[in-house]
């Protein structure tokens, strides 16, 4: 027990790949997916997961998107996307993949009738929806007013981790969304004892918490992340100095003080004093 790894948390988008988008855990997947939608069960008996092996060159690109996507027996496509951060265009990026997954099924001279429904489910770490504190909604092409669903051709559920209550709500959604939410021993284990299935899986995650390639796949992750936001903030920073070098010559032209140009710029006294040397020359 002392050797043993703590456990990768699921909500990471690469431990939620390589964890649900392995065949061996093909019973798990369908137990999240029927948590969440509502198809035949016979829908489940042929499940095909795109590009199901997550190679190590893949996590080159330190930024792109993970998640899973897969189809059907009846040719539904499904993606699975996991997001820590919800930013203001995340809904519009969704609803442009959602489209283009749908463009994609067309070739020159299909018939619009062979377009199959795509499925996106969105679980977030954040709330993404701010009018309700639900943590599972179904969203659709609907008249709210007349209350009629024009097409579910393209259906879009979100999963916000935020929201979900200190209490169980019975459904087997709360304890597979309590599973991906989990980050420490103690959360895995309370998750673990509300569902035999969900126990199953702790099981397994443990088993690839132990793997060194995928741990290291985690942390060259968020080293890149570590490393995108360090040169964001430096170009931020050397932006808002830039700023500040020109408004201290401007006014040095009009010949304000120099302790009032260090106030109003944040710039030190001795490189506003250097700049006004350069002024002189």
């Amino acid at each position: 027990m002392a050797n043993m790894k703590p456990l990768l948390s699921v909500k990471h988008d690469i431990i939620f790949r390589l964890f649900f988008a392995d065949e061996r855990n093909a019973e798990d997947l369908i137990a999240l997916l029927k948590s969440i939608l509502t198809l035949p069960d016979d829908d489940y008996n042929e499940i095909e997961i795109s590009d199901p092996h997550l190679l190590p060159d893949y996590i080159g690109d330190k930024y792109a998107v993970i998640d899973v996507k897969l189809r059907t027996k009846s040719q539904k496509i499904i993606q699975i996307e996991v997001q820590l951060k919800v930013s203001e265009a995340l809904k519009s990026r969704i609803v442009f993949y959602g489209a283009k997954l749908v463009t994609e099924q067309m070739g020159s001279g299909d018939d619009y009738e062979k377009i199959n429904k795509v499925i996106s489910i969105i679980i977030t770490d954040e709330k993404l929806i701010k009018d309700s504190e639900r943590y599972h909604h179904r969203f659709t092409f609907y008249d709210p007013d007349a209350e009629v669903e024009f097409t579910d051709l393209i259906e879009i559920h979100t999963v916000e981790l935020k929201k979900l209550p200190d209490d169980s709500d019975g459904t087997q959604l709360y304890d597979w969304a309590r599973f991906i939410a989990a980050e420490t021993e103690e959360e895995f284990e309370m998750a673990a004892q509300a569902n035999p299935q969900v126990r199953r899986a702790v099981v397994k995650l443990r088993e690839l918490s132990a793997d060194e390639k995928a741990r290291d796949m985690v942390e060259r992750r968020e080293k890149g992340e570590r490393d995108f936001r360090m040169f964001v903030n430096d170009a931020k920073r050397e932006g808002e100095q830039k700023k500040a070098v020109e408004v201290a010559q401007n006014l040095l032209k009009l010949n304000i003080p120099t302790e009032q140009i260090v106030t109003a710029t944040g710039l030190t006294r001795e490189e506003v004093e250097a700049l006004s040397t350069q002024q002189d020359k």
